[in-house]
């Protein structure tokens, strides 16, 4: 996507030695990680603070990070929950596992500012300029007008993997049959809700199929999907299903807002009407963006397939762990397939999956690793992606050495990793 950008036009805004685009949960572990092992890292993100789909998205809770009753993601993910605690905004008294959005974007300034990471915040990728195997610079968009951005290695935390694909990156979108991806999903919070009145799941459920009976509700999701928080009589819901729209195209992902917000009114209205101990709850906010489970993957080195995850597969170059299931929302509307794991087991996530086929001064950090469909609903969940980015970061650090993050001693990446307090399967003393 160069040709659309005169580069040589444009003023440089900055260099650094490790450039990370989107602060999402991976972009920020991988930008803490290569600024504490020593790079020069730059973080730039479009909104005005991160965390991604834990802060923009509003998606809650973390899902599992244990296998085996211990835990399999540690390193940063750890000490991110720590900070939470610190700050009062970890586990709520009725949802293990919850946090408090707003106190996550202190604890990410924090990490940032401790590191010494630089950011550009309100600055989104505009263009990117590769050739002959390298990303060599990127444009970027902001108050400021259109710059460039110089660096050594580039690491891609977008999410949708638009740096990847804007550098030509080998792509793969959707499900084999159709292309389409998972829904996408607007979460919504009420407060004011009498929590000892609230009936059964199941009691829920059948008030929701008789709204949607009578034509007062047309969400295709075939139950309601509901969490408590950190918070006393509020309720967070991850329960809206946009389907059949693409996130990496500008009107679908107006059209899929829309039609999200359409949706959390009816349900708003449900609740407030149907559902006991909402009668005196109000809407307490909407995420500042939809959710998006799936969108582009770049294909890599190595492809984590379904049958990986679902047979705990272990890599010799195995940077990150998960144990999440196989979680597949109906892309075409109704429906939820979950495939466990086998009690106990997790697996590996190879180096290779982070390594985009023919670039090499890029990394992926985020859920648009190498992966087929499958595989990417289980991994695509955030404790999983703060530990791929932060060995994206580490390796991000190794890479400068050479140049090239085909290069990176991966013995060494997984020995550092251990050093961090990251599990790694075979090394780590739980093991």
């Amino acid at each position: 996507m160069s040709d659309a950008v005169n580069f040589e036009a444009l003023d440089v805004a900055t260099e650094a030695d490790v450039v990370i685009v989107g602060g999402g949960p991976g972009g920020l572990c991988a930008a803490v990680a290569a600024a504490e092992e020593g790079a020069d890292t730059l973080l730039i993100e479009r909104y005005g603070f991160l965390g991604g789909m834990a802060t923009a998205g509003l998606v809650n809770p973390f899902m599992t990070w244990h296998a085996g009753g211990k835990p399999i993601i540690r390193g940063l993910f750890e000490r991110i929950l720590g900070r939470l605690d610190g700050y009062g905004g970890w586990v709520g008294p009725r949802q293990g596992s919850a946090f408090d959005a707003e106190l996550l974007k202190f604890v990410a300034d924090d990490l940032c500012a401790d590191a010494g990471v630089r950011l550009r915040l309100h600055t989104s990728l505009a263009a990117v300029d590769a050739a002959e195997g390298r990303v060599r610079r990127i444009a970027i968009l902001s108050k400021s007008g259109l710059q460039a951005v110089e660096g050594e290695v580039f690491v891609d935390g977008t999410g949708d993997g638009d740096l990847a694909a804007w550098a030509g990156a080998d792509l793969e979108i959707g499900r084999d049959e159709d292309g389409l991806c998972q829904p996408m999903t607007l979460c919504f919070r009420m407060l004011g809700v009498d929590l000892d009145r609230i009936p059964s799941r199941a009691e829920i459920g059948e008030l929701y199929d008789a709204a949607k009976e009578r034509g007062e509700i047309d969400n295709p999701r075939e139950n309601v999907l509901f969490f408590f928080t950190t918070h006393d009589r509020e309720v967070h819901f991850n329960t809206t299903r946009i389907v059949k729209r693409d996130a990496t195209d500008a009107e679908d992902m107006t059209e899929a807002e829309l039609e999200a917000r359409g949706q959390v009114r009816q349900m708003v209205r449900f609740l407030l009407s149907e559902v006991p101990g909402f009668e005196d709850a109000w809407l307490q906010e909407m995420a500042p963006q939809i959710g998006i489970r799936e969108s582009r993957r770049v294909m890599g080195d190595c492809v984590l397939t379904t049958e990986d995850v679902l047979e705990a597969r272990k890599f010799d170059d195995g940077i990150a762990r998960g144990s999440y299931a196989v979680d597949i929302h109906n892309p075409a509307g109704t429906g939820t397939v979950i495939r466990r794991l086998p009690p106990g087991e997790a697996y590996d996530i190879s180096y290779r999956c982070l390594t985009p086929r023919g670039i090499d001064n890029l990394l992926i950090a985020a859920r648009c690793i190498s992966s087929d469909h499958g595989a990417h609903s289980s991994l695509r969940v955030m404790p999983i992606v703060m530990a791929i980015g932060e060995a994206a970061g580490v390796a991000a650090h190794m890479a400068l050495a050479g140049g090239d993050v085909r290069g990176v001693e991966v013995a060494s990446l997984r020995e550092r990793l251990v050093a961090r307090g990251a599990s790694i399967h075979g090394l780590s003393p739980e093991d």
